[in-house]
């Protein structure tokens, strides 16, 4: 059994839509370890709202924190410190697709950042969408990942932009998973057809 780690190249790239394809596509397990606000209805209620295999189980927060904020920040409002040794990815037999949250150093506390939730056996998936700016966001995602010794697979969210994907591809020879591209809604007949997609490319 393998783990997934999704990240993002920056917030509200669609970690979490992927996240739930990744979770259908080979019914893992999911696990969100550090959810900061939306609270009635964080990212792990979404996952399984969109995935349709009976396999699939959900884990709670390690940290569920209640302002939509970096993780540190919500914390130090709700009065907590984030500790890292707090954060034990769930046993399972199970393949398991654990979702940061936002980009790679984003802080927990004063000297960790999302970073420090990925191991050396984790398949890491880094979600890039092109905005001005994120060629560089996504660069230096990959290029971390890649010193850090990680098995990394990248998905492009969103509209195509070959300038950008191509010169991306080029730069890092980083495996490309596939597409998700701008879809008017996502719900679980969407996420399935995905997930068919996406099978045999992880």
């Amino acid at each position: 059994m393998k783990t997934y780690f999704v990240t993002g190249i920056s917030t509200e790239v669609g970690k979490t839509v992927a996240s739930a394809i990744l979770t259908e596509a080979l019914e893992a397990d999911y696990w969100k370890p550090v959810q900061a606000g939306d609270l009635d209805n964080c990212d792990t209620k979404k996952v399984e709202r969109l995935v349709s295999n009976s396999k699939s189980k959900f884990h709670p927060n390690a940290y569920a924190l209640n302002t939509p904020m970096s993780p540190h920040a919500s914390a130090e409002i709700d009065g907590v410190t984030i500790e890292l040794n707090e954060i034990e990815a769930p046993k399972t037999k199970n393949n398991l697709v654990i979702e940061g949250a936002g980009g790679l150093l984003v802080p927990l506390n004063e000297t960790n950042t999302i970073l420090d939730l990925i191991k050396s056996d984790y398949k890491v998936i880094v979600v890039s969408r092109h905005y001005l700016g994120s060629i560089n966001h996504t660069l230096l995602t990959l290029n971390l990942l890649k010193e850090k010794g990680c098995d990394v697979s990248l998905i492009f969210s969103g509209d195509e932009h070959p300038t950008t994907e191509s010169i991306i591809k080029k730069m890092t020879r980083v495996k490309v998973a596939g597409r998700i591209s701008e879809e008017p809604y996502f719900d679980k007949n969407v996420i399935k057809e995905y997930a068919e997609l996406f099978k045999g490319k992880l």
